[in-house]
């Protein structure tokens, strides 16, 4: 079956369009000139502001005027990640989208559900003439998934709704009331270059076949994370076999788990067996450890091409060092709701080029003295290598209000549609309500949203029963907004 057949297809059409877009971070102009079309085309007051989020205002069905207004917000970027051995470019490219069975997923790339079903349901709402609500506005938002450029700079006064729907959310039958806020973990190195030893020769080291994900929901599952394969070997291998490195690549986006990473060395010709043999008891020893996450892991080495130039030892050893010693993963758990990370880290990026090394991390929590203790911590580690720290980025976190009015009239229409109360959360990881609601302190807000697995990686995928399901409870919500006191 066809995507745009599924049901509900009102909704299901546009997210059709959507993976036809074009639209990864920063990149999003054909999805904001899409947007900004569509709601012209209907005659309905658009507008585009300064840094591209989309503004269109809908008004409320007959007989429903004195409802509080809703905000229905979604990001119009997605995460561009793909298999290294997909062909595709992700500014140029429509997603390769397809029904397998109960799932909608893509070919070797990201699908672009987070959060192309949210906008889907926007633009769906906004197009429908049968469906009851009161004043509505489209919020869609702009390089949600490397900055919150688009939450950051909303302008106060632009919107005059009560309620925000952040349809952002990855399980049905969840109501998200607080999130993480995040710091982006910015080190540089600096290196010389050296000549090859003469009796040297070059290998490429590839970990690969990891999972990646999401670098906050996906954190706590124990997923490896290939830059801390790859620098753990490289600890080893350095001071036993004479390694000597030339050039690192490893992940590309600080909020997604890294899958793989790749790294040239040299190495004596006379050491060549020897490392090789230690890659393959290195890689059995992590395949035993991470057997249950990770069961497709690779750790492989292969000769290549001499390169140009090694780094310096100093600065080798530093960044080895540093990278190896960072904090990575869980740092402290929830104490108040159980199986909820409060504070964690993703080292996600390693890459040299034109002299320097880049390592960036994402650093997440809940807390804000534990975000600031961890920005501490990873600074201290680098800044004894002596690389340059810069944190920057900052977002704050969402406060839970167990309270909220719409939170109790959402939990109310679930259990009469579906016989239960759906579970009431909070999230690790950077929801855009903690910055829109700075900027509109006066916001009830909710995040929600159907059954997505595998954010953030070529894995991903989003259920088909849930977004009907998702989509039922979003109209059922909307006839039940309250009237304005």
């Amino acid at each position: 079956m066809e995507i745009k057949h599924l049901e509900p297809q009102l909704l299901w059409k546009f997210f059709h369009d959507l993976v036809s877009i074009p639209r990864p971070s920063g990149h999003e102009a054909k999805a904001v000139e899409y947007v900004k079309q569509f709601g012209e085309r209907l005659g309905l007051k658009t507008h585009v502001d300064d840094v591209g989020n989309v503004i269109i205002k809908k008004p409320a069905s007959p007989g429903m005027e004195n409802r509080k207004g809703v905000i229905l917000q979604g990001h119009l970027d997605i995460v561009p990640q793909k298999n290294s051995d997909t062909d595709h470019d992700f500014e140029k490219d429509p997603i390769d989208a397809y029904v397998d069975g109960e799932w909608v997923t893509a070919r070797g790339t990201t699908l672009g559900s987070d959060n192309g079903i949210g906008v889907a349901a926007a633009l769906a709402i906004l197009e429908s003439k049968d469906i009851p609500h009161g004043p509505v506005e489209g919020l869609f938002t702009v390089d949600e998934e490397t900055g919150m450029t688009g939450a950051f700079h909303l302008k106060p006064g632009l919107l005059d709704g009560h309620i925000l729907l952040n349809m952002d959310s990855e399980d049905e039958g969840e109501l998200y009331i607080g999130c993480a806020g995040g710091t982006n973990a910015n080190m540089k190195f600096r290196y010389q270059q050296e000549p090859v030893p003469s009796d040297h020769v070059a290998l490429r080291i590839k970990v690969v076949g990891l999972k990646g994900g999401h670098s906050g929901l996906d954190i706590g599952i124990g997923r490896g994370n290939s830059n801390k394969v790859l620098f753990r070997y490289l600890r080893h291998a350095a001071g036993k076999h004479g390694v000597r490195m030339s050039s690192v690549d490893g992940g590309n986006l600080r909020n997604a788990i890294p899958r793989e990473s790749f790294a040239v060395i040299t190495v004596p010709m006379a050491n060549k067996e020897k490392l090789l043999e230690c890659i393959r008891e290195f890689e059995q020893t992590v395949k035993a450890e991470l057997k249950v996450t990770e069961p497709d892991l690779r750790i492989t080495a292969e000769e290549t091409g001499k390169p140009t130039f090694v780094m310096d030892s100093a600065t080798q050893e530093s960044l080895i060092l540093s990278v190896y010693g960072c904090p990575n993963g869980v740092i402290r758990m929830n104490d108040s709701m159980p199986g909820l990370v409060e504070t964690s880290t993703n080292l996600a990026i390693v890459k040299s080029g034109n002299g320097e090394v880049k390592v960036q991390c994402l650093l997440r929590s809940s807390v804000d003295s534990a975000k600031e203790d961890l920005e501490h911590m990873v600074a201290s580690v680098f800044s004894l290598a002596g690389a340059e720290v810069v944190m920057d980025g900052q977002y704050p976190g969402w406060k839970p209000n167990p309270e909220s009015e719409i939170l109790g009239i959402m939990k109310d229409v679930y259990n009469r549609k579906w016989g239960k109360i759906p579970q009431v959360k909070a999230i690790h990881a950077g929801l855009e309500c903690g910055i829109l609601g700075s900027a509109y302190p006066g916001w009830d807000m909710i995040s929600f949203g159907p059954t997505i697995r595998y954010p953030h990686s070529p894995d991903e995928k989003v259920h088909i029963g849930t977004v009907a399901r998702f989509w039922e409870f979003l109209v059922e919500t909307l006839r039940a907004v309250p009237a304005v006191k």
